[in-house]
């Protein structure tokens, strides 16, 4: 979702740091917090908060980000238009995210991507988080689909991973915080610079 459909990094990069910062340490670096978006929130902020207080981070960015999360959020273009093309072709789609699920599916909605897809799977819906190949071939069940003609697209190492996992083809988009080349050597079977141009390749 993020980096992938939207740009949500001013209001999570925000969050993080009125986070860190609140408990006592310096600012971050917030091309450190970018670049490692895509994973586990407990991923981005084990590089700043020490474990034995990952909890209370984790839990203070959950209870912060609802109250600024569309603030400066961005729809990316061709977003929309990719997930209309798909459902004109009867296409399932799911949306599956390290993200908190409630705010994914709360971001999902204000997009306008729930009028399409339908399913939604965030951090903590589940047991597992990217790129663990549970996760999925859980969400590929839910939209009664096999990793056989399946596509995951995204903008992350994490995401090629998630896609090698369970034997699915890998298209990326640099719309995130990695360019088409560190996709494509991530495994991307296509690498695109944007969502529009790779509407054009179906």
């Amino acid at each position: 979702m993020d980096g992938t459909l939207i740009d949500q990094t001013a209001p999570i990069i925000r969050c993080y740091t009125e986070v860190i910062t609140g408990m006592g340490h310096s600012k971050p670096d917030s091309s450190v917090i970018r670049r490692s978006l895509g994973g586990p929130m407990a991923s981005t902020m084990g590089l700043f908060v020490e474990p034995e207080r990952m909890e209370e981070a984790c839990r203070a960015f959950r209870e912060r980000f609802p109250e600024i999360m569309f603030d400066g959020l961005v729809t990316l273009p061709g977003a929309s238009d990719l997930i209309d093309f798909f459902a004109a072709q009867q296409i399932p789609q799911a949306i599956f995210t390290n993200k908190h699920g409630e705010t994914a599916r709360a971001v999902s909605e204000y997009c306008g991507f729930s009028r399409h897809i339908k399913v939604c799977i965030g951090n903590t819906d589940t047991e597992w988080a990217k790129p663990d190949p549970r996760l999925t071939n859980h969400v590929l069940e839910q939209i009664n689909a096999s990793s056989e003609g399946a596509i995951l697209i995204g903008d992350s190492p994490t995401d090629a991973e998630s896609a090698r996992n369970a034997d699915i083809v890998f298209y990326g988009v640099g719309t995130g915080a990695h360019d088409p080349k560190e996709l494509k050597a991530s495994g991307a079977a296509i690498a695109c610079e944007s969502l529009e141009e790779l509407l054009i390749r179906f």
